[in-house]
């Protein structure tokens, strides 16, 4: 492994591709231990220059090397741990490399690897080097041409594209031969071979085309894959009926695979997928599976367009096609469950990952301008905030402006690798804009805060409002301007009723004064309505306007807004220890208003019962006491146990379904409210309570409800919490993913002996840190989902999750960084709890052997912060 830092890659130092490849040849010869690649590259010069051809190749063995059919003595090319360099080659030529690699040692689990004793492959964002020399960068764009080869032990031999030939060949083996006409960055070449079932359907496009559509998975797995199946072919429909994208191939096929760093890949026709985001059924699977399969095989998908037939130019432009597919992706899951209570969950994982990472030292624009390794720019800010980015510009230039920009994206750019600036370029051309101020949203990092003063003027029946914007420093960037920032606002009267309809108000200004005209009374604010921009928003309502926005609101995202930020403000007091126990009664009986509310969906009642979590209110206390927070959010949901108590029983035991189990939106709603009534009633211990959480685990006809008992049993503690644990052990131990959801459950103990479990854990048969799922499950559940108990003052939390990240990083640095952040937030505690913090960041910074990966995020976090 190399352990020094490679040098920055820098946005500003682009230059254009020396050299294209225009076609591409594999011949692959499979084998666990010695697999042979050649490659067949035709090549042209790019531009009047007279470089040297370099192709970036890692742990390659080199065999050969031919230009135009003359192989090549060693003299005449150089090969390093990095390159393959040919110097005086022609303006066009094919270049011919042999080289064979070893996929049964890949332990990263990038290029070519073994999982479950199948060959697999992820290449995003710099993997194919590790499979053949080639130009490893996604402005080059080549077409395809693969031919496989395995023992016929791995039945299915596949890859990009169509079909064009397979068939036996002595020695037991097979061939299968794939093209893929369309020109894509080796970063979207896959490869899977292997024993595998396939559910196979079809899908007829808008043009009445017949695609064929294939989900592989392991042995006796394909009844699992009906809903992933499913979920694609309303994505397919939708995107033909929101965006007008048919797809271009005769075959789409998915792999869910074992072993895998992230969630899924976009490769071009064969997508390989965590098999998590793949397989479900009510026995094993969640509702939050079964939302998270729609949302990631319609993701995956999307990116047919955004991102395979549009690509980037370079990787500083991964939020054209991350953000962008995001932004879709939500819009195809809203259309499917709901507008309202799925923007609320958006927002709830955007604060939780991306205002985080805004707040501390690994803070970067959505755009970043440097890297050392692209891998660790895979982050909330790119994904989440670049969606936001893209809804802003929706909303500021309207729905149709906004549809005829992306058709214009797609026909002007399609085949083409390009840039943010081009894509803005298309919705100024269309709607006829200067979006030149906008762009800074892409460039400028940090979450900017807003205020708003309200005055009214009974004379003039005019309400006048000033805003103030601002953005704090962060790294390298400590003097913020101004962003133009779209605020979607409504008023309502005293009574709750509706005063004024939303309209946008848009600040470009550090300072700006409003004047609304013709109100008739002294209005309740409604603002940032459907989180109209990723801004922290505060104002100088009273209370009760929250209150009357809570009970009222016809925007149901600022309705669960209201409450959330009374909650906020009832537990910051409280730990700051400043306790009003009035006020948390009110709260209390404004939460049993909201229950009874019969108009309201199941869904978002549900979501009303959940209080801001622990993370989030450390990222708005300076400094944060895990501790202490955790203290007055748990008084919190006592009292409101204890006010709710009647309520919250008369629903768990009427939202009981004893029918047969159905994944969707309203089903999922009832059952969401049946198990956030029970999380809330076991705030309160007492043993009737533990009796109706033992009770609902062991009547569970679903996983949903089986983890719901089982998290309340967790919460509770004792006995019962560990006979409920030997008992799911012992149903599920040979059901890989539900065994993740075990250990998930466990690394979120909140008990004191949550460190002891989770370090004990470690060591179950069942647990294996080179699977990426598990190590999830477990200690990175523990490090970013139990605050309390990681941030524990005495630092063995920190410890732990130090070892985990020396250990980890030699066998899979990818993994590993990702692991980094909950260290790298030390700057937002406190100083005791920071120094500590800062020590292990330090520790592992001293470790002689550090991947790039970790060195970087580590380096980064020991920053100062901004």
């Amino acid at each position: 492994m190399r352990t020094e830092n490679p040098p920055p890659v820098r946005l500003s130092d682009y230059r254009p591709p020396a050299f294209l490849i225009d076609d591409v040849g594999l011949d692959i010869a499979l084998d666990p231990n010695a697999t042979r690649v050649k490659a067949r590259l035709s090549i042209r010069r790019e531009g009047d220059h007279a470089e040297p051809l370099r192709l970036n190749g890692e742990r390659l063995r080199p065999i050969s090397v031919a230009v135009d059919g003359r192989t090549l003595p060693p003299v005449d090319y150089a090969v390093d741990e990095e390159w393959l360099t040919v110097p005086n080659v022609p303006d066009a030529f094919v270049l011919e490399t042999e080289v064979e690699i070893e996929p049964a040692a890949n332990t990263a689990l990038e290029g070519l690897y073994m999982s479950g004793g199948r060959f697999c492959t992820q290449c995003e964002a710099e993997g194919f080097r590790k499979i053949s020399w080639f130009a490893d960068r996604p402005d080059v764009l080549s077409r395809f041409t693969v031919r496989l080869e395995a023992s016929k032990d791995f039945r299915h031999l596949l890859s990009n594209g169509n079909l064009v030939e397979a068939g036996d060949l002595p020695g037991g083996r097979h061939f299968a031969v794939w093209n893929d006409p369309f020109p894509k960055p080796c970063y979207l070449f896959a490869l899977v071979a292997g024993q595998l079932d396939v559910l196979e359907d079809s899908f007829v496009t808008m043009s009445g085309r017949t695609v064929a559509l294939r989900v592989y998975v392991d042995p006796g797995m394909a009844p699992r894959a009906v809903y992933a199946m499913d979920s694609l072919k309303r994505a397919m429909r939708w995107d033909e009926e929101a965006f007008g994208r048919e797809y271009d191939l005769d075959l789409f096929m998915i792999v869910a695979v074992r072993d895998f760093n992230a969630g899924a890949m976009e490769n071009k026709g064969l997508n390989i997928f965590n098999s998590s985001l793949v397989l479900a059924d009510p026995a094993t699977a969640t509702d939050v599976d079964y939302e998270r399969i729609e949302g990631v095989v319609a993701h995956e998908y999307f990116h047919n367009w955004t991102g395979n037939r549009i690509t980037c130019r370079d990787w500083f432009q991964l939020c054209l096609k991350e953000g962008l597919t995001v932004f879709r992706d939500q819009a195809f899951s809203a259309d499917q469950r709901g507008h309202a209570v799925q923007r609320i969950k958006e927002v709830k994982a955007l604060r939780a990952r991306q205002f985080a990472e805004d707040a501390g030292p690994l803070a970067h624009p959505v755009r970043p301008s440097s890297y050392q390794k692209i891998d660790n720019f895979y982050t909330a800010t790119v994904y989440d905030k670049g969606a936001e980015v893209i809804r802003m510009l929706k909303l500021l230039i309207g729905d149709a402006d906004f549809r005829c920009g992306m058709d214009l994206y797609f026909e002007r750019w399609d085949g083409h690798a390009t840039t943010v600036e081009a894509f803005i370029q298309c919705f100024a051309d269309v709607s006829g804009r200067d979006l030149s101020d906008f762009f800074a949203w892409y460039e400028q990092a940090g979450t900017p805060s807003v205020a708003i003063a309200a005055l009214y003027d009974p004379a003039a029946q005019a309400l006048d409002l000033t805003f103030t914007q601002s953005t704090s420093p962060t790294p390298g960037q400590p003097v913020k301007h101004s962003l133009p920032i779209p605020i979607a606002l409504g008023l309502l009267d005293q009574d709750g009723g509706p005063m004024r309809d939303t309209e946008v108000i848009v600040l470009d200004r550090p300072v700006q004064r409003v004047r609304l005209e013709g109100i008739p009374d002294t209005p309740i604010l409604s603002a940032l309505r459907g989180f109209s921009a990723p801004i922290n928003l505060t104002t100088d309502a009273p209370a009760r306007d929250a209150y009357g926005l809570l009970a009222a609101d016809p925007d149901l995202f600022n309705r669960w807004e209201a409450g959330q930020g009374l909650a906020r403000d009832l537990i910051l007091a409280r730990a700051a220890g400043r306790p009003d126990e009035v006020a948390e009664e009110r709260y209390a009986e404004a939460m049993r208003r909201a229950l009874d509310d019969q108009s309201a969906e199941p869904a978002l009642k549900a979501l009303l019962l959940s209080l801001p979590g622990e993370g989030d209110l450390a990222v708005l206390s300076a400094p944060a006491d895990p501790a202490a927070l955790h203290a007055a959010r748990e008084a919190l949901r006592n009292r409101m146990a204890l006010h709710l108590g009647v309520v919250l029983r008369r629903l768990h035991g009427g939202l009981q379904e004893p029918g047969s189990f159905s994944p969707d939106a309203d089903s999922a709603g009832r059952r969401a409210l049946r198990n956030a009534a029970l999380e809330l009633l076991v705030a309160d211990p007492h043993p009737l309570n533990r009796e109706r959480a033992r009770g609902h685990f062991d009547a569970a006809a679903n996983m949903t409800d089986s983890i719901g008992g089982l998290n309340a049993l967790i919460l509770l503690g004792g006995e019962d919490a560990e006979a409920a644990l030997a008992k799911f052990y012992e149903r599920w131990k040979d059901e890989p993913l539900v065994i993740d959801k075990w250990f998930a459950v466990q690394a979120r103990d909140p008990s004191e002996g949550a460190l002891g479990r989770v370090m004990g854990l470690t060591a179950h048969p069942a647990f294996d840190a080179r699977t990426p799922n598990r190590l999830r499950s477990l200690v990175a559940t523990f490090a970013a989902g139990n605050p309390a108990r990681f941030h524990d003052p005495s630092g063995a939390g920190y410890r732990f999750l130090a070892d985990q990240i020396l250990m980890i990083d030699g066998f899979n640095p990818n993994i590993a960084a990702r692991l980094v952040e909950p260290l790298g937030s030390w700057a937002r505690y406190t100083p005791a709890l920071a120094a500590l913090m800062r020590a292990q960041l330090e520790r592992i910074a001293a470790s002689p052997q550090l991947s790039p990966n970790v060195r970087e995020l580590v380096v980064r976090a020991l920053g100062e912060p901004g």
